[in-house]
């Protein structure tokens, strides 16, 4: 698990997060954020590697329980 010292997710980074928390697929957030869904899996796979984890869901967690989202 991160450390949240270390760990900075880009603002678009937090935001896509957060779509993902309340269920949105990458499609869905993509057009939310009128960008791709290849952009949106793109800040969501940053935030991951970030993150250390391997799920979109074990992302979302971690970042919450970290505080940065």
């Amino acid at each position: 698990m991160a450390d949240a010292q270390e760990v900075v997710l880009s603002e678009r980074e937090r935001q896509c997060l957060r779509w993902v928390e309340k269920g949105k697929s990458s499609w869905a957030i993509a057009v939310i954020l009128s960008v791709s869904d290849n952009t949106v899996n793109f800040h969501i796979k940053n935030a991951m590697r970030k993150l250390d984890t391997t799920s979109r869901t074990q992302c979302v967690v971690e970042a919450r329980r970290l505080g940065l989202i």
